[in-house]
């Protein structure tokens, strides 16, 4: 099954074959090193040559250059005139003027790459929540200002602020008669994830360009996302994300490059011996479809460095069946391309049934076998030895998702290339690292044997190879230890159907395995990979603590904070953003009256702009007072709905709290007095549930109803509100992050991995109400336990209150058996019983996720947190600013240095 290329296009728009193939030019429009120019050795005619060298195209560098080729975009490329422009055509011409520019440093960095031959890096993903583009490449793109004549450079010396990218566009677009802010909201949120686990990706492939780490991202191009959450009645209804309805003006379709994949039939043995699965197989496929590759360009800040992320989309061999139609039969004239187009269609579809479940398995299969044959494909143009495949190509499996890749690589080297299995073996466990983001046994990914053995038949031959070969080693490590092979099998045979277990192929098929936390990382060894530690001791596994980058999360997000930042590190440049310990000097201005000030009136200012976003969202009606925004607390909590990240014990806080508020009135208090016990606030949520989670679903129905109750009690008037902000996504986070004065990371102890949100909050000035779970801890002994609001049982505590839930009496605390006794009466639904399976979880299901146990803790903390938000500003902003301060470590382009240092064993290629 080779990869099916167009070899010249490949060379021109990719990358060069080899350095032979590179055009002569200069070091001025190539950026090679003078030696590298003499190993040039071009075939292009000399005549050829000049003209390329005469019309080479420029990028624009100031405004009025900006400004000739939006216009030409506007009339050529869209087809319209600047007198017929709006906003969305705006959008995709400015879009696609930038993208132009980035398109050239792009070539350049593919072509050095060739050129210097680096190890590289190939980091898979099947979520690449990348937000929106243009902002970020305009915070991102270097712009070197010519419009400043020669005379007047001499005279005003030289510049203490280099060029803001953002700044000329904006005025460029200002002329125009078009506001930038207005451009940028016509772009729509790319589909191309869910929650953490495609936000950390998107910082990676922004950190691996920034760091000019040699990289590319693979992933999948979904035509419709997940789904766009839409709330009704309370209800999360589940909608078709159409984020491609206009196109994606970022996006380069490589129609040349394209990879046939196949699914089903049989396998015929070569050689000599027919019945051992180690010889070279025939797989003869009973489906084939065609992937096809999709470029988005990924540049760096402050380097010319642009990476790739290439992403997959599925097309049938035959998109029509011409004798089926002409006969009448029309349905399933088109069946072909329905079933090719469906393994792209959606993220992550439904598996709560069979044909699910197989396709889910099939768009693994599809995204890993694309990537493979690509990777593979450009090794093998360097015509190295197999031996060294190791030594160029380091491939990052971001979870279990793409562990198939694994499976892939072998059978590519036995199968294609004829490599001896363990010659081919070594190869495999050399090339891969494996990446855990859960300590959830039941969050490990399976799949069942014969659904896998009838989708990919040569992939389940080779798993038991592997787990056969994998198993002799463990018995003759340990002989006498008989239950550990069933323990550590990659097969798990308990149960009614045996089962792959992904994460211990994963596990086998690595060099390294890393957690994303410390505290994760060392629950990981002790509980579900214990065994492997044992087997293959610990230096197999480490950690690298996940971070996000501060281009994107602090600049982007929160400008004004970042500007601040700026002037009082006397840094114009924003060099910080690439150095983020210097935010440590911010220390000495913790207790600055003045400089509190300026700090309380960005969040002032951001407050605002998530007052103006609710009335959006809300028709155009004012939920929050915005005459008392700066003494409103607004609580914020969004994330992906769980039961583990407990938005049902914010949600019992809530209740509580407003309970306690009603109790106050009804005996007699005044609202003066209410007010001063349990001070204003703003109780936001936000996340998506998935679509046959239940349980997750009612809890969106609960807030909501929650919400319905409080927000209409003119009782208490503005003192409580809750709001559910629908469709939670990259850019509602960029508005909501930066409003934050606390946000709640509170899954039970020992089951969140990291988080990265809780950095993202932290990072723009929002404290942290917390369990010691995930990065909390590092969070913690970075800013400081004064600076962090910490409560509940600790993660070694877990299991055994787990236990005395299952065999003995619960019993509730007051203050929640009220809550609970609440809700099940049907103060918040017609239907009593609506809630009653949340209220159940806690009173007759063992409350597995603690709630009952942290909950008088959670409520003591939320008391500490009133006391000091509204009885001490100035110790809040002090503690706001700390965190900023000491928050460097979380950058993203630290792990991207301890990824390359200690796992990859990969080098930049300066610029």
């Amino acid at each position: 099954m080779a990869p099916t290329t167009s070899s010249t296009n490949d060379m021109i728009t990719e990358e060069p074959s080899s350095p032979r193939q590179l055009p002569r030019l200069t070091r001025r429009l190539t950026g090679f090193l003078p030696q590298e120019i003499k190993a040039i050795d071009s075939t292009i005619p000399l005549k050829s040559r000049s003209l390329w060298n005469k019309h080479q195209v420029k990028k624009f560098n100031n405004a009025e250059a900006f400004q000739s080729r939006f216009i030409d975009h506007v009339e050529t490329t869209l087809a319209r005139s600047l007198y017929n422009c709006d906003n969305l055509a705006a959008y995709e011409a400015a879009s696609m003027s930038v993208r132009d520019n980035l398109i050239i440093d792009w070539n350049k960095t593919q072509q050095k790459f060739t050129t210097r031959d680096p190890k590289r890096v190939y980091y898979l993903s099947l979520e690449f929540l990348m937000g929106r583009a243009l902002d970020n490449a305009l915070i991102n793109m270097k712009i070197d200002d010519n419009s400043v004549s020669t005379d007047d450079k001499k005279s005003t010396g030289p510049k203490e602020k280099s060029i803001n990218s953002r700044e000329v566009i904006s005025g460029a677009l200002d002329e125009l008669g078009f506001k930038l802010e207005d451009v940028l909201e016509q772009e729509p949120d790319a589909g191309l994830g869910n929650g953490g686990l495609g936000r950390l990706a998107a910082c990676f492939v922004d950190s691996m360009a920034t760091e000019n780490i040699p990289a590319w991202g693979y992933g999948l191009r979904y035509q419709y996302g997940i789904f766009a959450q839409k709330i009704i009645d309370g209800y999360q209804v589940e909608t078709p994300d159409y984020w491609l309805n206009f196109g994606n003006a970022w996006e380069i379709e490589r129609n040349e490059v394209q990879i046939p994949i196949t699914f089903y039939g049989y396998v015929e043995r070569n050689g000599t011996d027919k019945k051992s699965t180690l010889t070279p197989s025939q797989w003869i496929g009973g489906e084939r479809v065609i992937a096809v590759a999709y470029d988005f360009p990924v540049p760096g800040y402050k380097t010319t460095n642009v990476n790739n992320l290439r992403l997959w989309q599925a097309r049938p061999t035959t998109e029509f069946d011409f004798a089926k139609f002409n006969s009448g039969d029309y349905q399933n004239s088109v069946e072909q391309q329905q079933r090719a187009e469906s393994i792209t269609a959606v993220l992550y579809p439904n598996d709560n049934f069979e044909q699910g479940k197989e396709l889910r398995l099939k768009q693994q299969y599809f995204w890993c076998s694309a990537s493979l044959h690509d990777i593979v494909r450009r090794f093998k143009k360097s015509k190295r030895p197999w031996s060294e495949f190791p030594d160029e190509v380091a491939i990052q499996l971001n979870d279990t998702h793409p562990t198939l890749a694994i499976v892939e690589l072998q059978r590519i080297l036995v199968d294609l290339e004829k490599l001896d299995w363990h010659k081919a073996w070594e190869i495999v466990v050399a090339t891969f690292a494996y990446t855990n983001h859960t300590v959830m046994q039941e969050a490990l990914e399976k799949w069942p044997v014969g659904l896998f053995g009838h989708l990919l038949p040569r992939h389940l031959e080779i798993i038991y190879d592997i787990n056969w070969f994998f198993l002799q080693d463990v018995a003759k490590k340990f002989p006498k230890d008989v239950d550990l092979l069933s323990r550590i099998s990659i097969i798990e045979e308990n149960g009614p159907e045996r089962q792959i277990r992904m994460a211990f192929l994963a596990i086998v098929g690595s060099h390294k395995v890393n957690g994303v936390a410390e505290l994760h990382s060392e629950l990981i060894k002790k509980t579900i990979f214990q065994d492997f530690v044992k087997f293959f001791g610990a230096s197999k596994f480490t950690n690298v603590t996940n971070g996000i980058t501060p281009r994107r999360w602090l600049r982007q997000a929160n400008p004004k904070l970042a500007e601040l930042i700026a002037q009082t590190l006397k840094d114009p440049n924003y060099d910080y953003l690439l150095d983020m310990p210097k935010l440590t000097l911010l220390n000495k201005f913790a207790d600055d009256k003045k400089f509190h000030a300026k700090w309380n009136e960005v969040k002032i200012h951001n407050k605002l702009r998530l007052a103006d976003l609710i009335k959006k969202l809300n028709d155009g009606v004012d939920i929050i007072d915005r005459k008392n925004i700066a003494t409103t607390l607004f609580d914020v909590q969004v994330k992906r709905i769980h039961e583990y990240k407990r938005q049902q014990l914010n949600i019992f806080g809530v209740i509580y709290r407003y309970l306690a508020m009603k109790t106050m009135l009804q005996n007699g208090s005044t609202i003066e007095e209410v007010a001063k016990a349990f001070p204003r606030k703003v109780s936001i949520f936000g996340g998506k549930s998935a679509p046959g989670y239940y349980m997750a679903k009612l809890i969106i129905k609960l807030i909501n109803a929650v919400g319905d109750v409080i927000n209409n009690d003119v009782a208490i008037g503005d003192l409580l509100k809750v709001v559910f902000i629908a469709d939670y996504n990259v850019s509602k986070a960029e508005i909501i992050i930066p409003a934050s004065d606390l946000s709640e990371h509170i899954s039970t102890a020992g089951t969140e991995a990291s988080g990265t949100s809780n950095m993202k909050f932290a990072m723009n000035g929002g404290l942290i109400i917390g369990t010691v779970d995930g990065a909390n801890v590092e969070i913690t002994r970075e800013i400081g336990e004064d600076n962090i609001f910490l409560f509940g049982n600790l993660s070694e505590n877990v299991e055994d209150l787990r236990y005395n839930h299952q065999y003995n009496p619960q019993e509730l605390p007051e203050n929640l058996d009220k809550v609970l006794e609440y809700v099940e009466n049907g103060d918040f639904s017609d239907n009593p019983s609506e809630f009653k399976p949340i209220v159940d979880a806690v009173k007759q299901h063992g409350d597995y996720y603690l709630v009952s146990d942290d909950f008088d803790s959670y409520v003591a903390t939320q008391e500490l947190v009133d006391q000091v938000f509204h009885n001490d500003k100035d110790e809040w902003i002090k503690k706001s600013i700390l965190s900023v301060a000491n928050i460097g470590f979380f950058s993203s382009d630290r792990c991207i240095q301890e990824y390359a240092e200690t796992i990859w064993n990969v080098e930049p290629v300066e610029q």
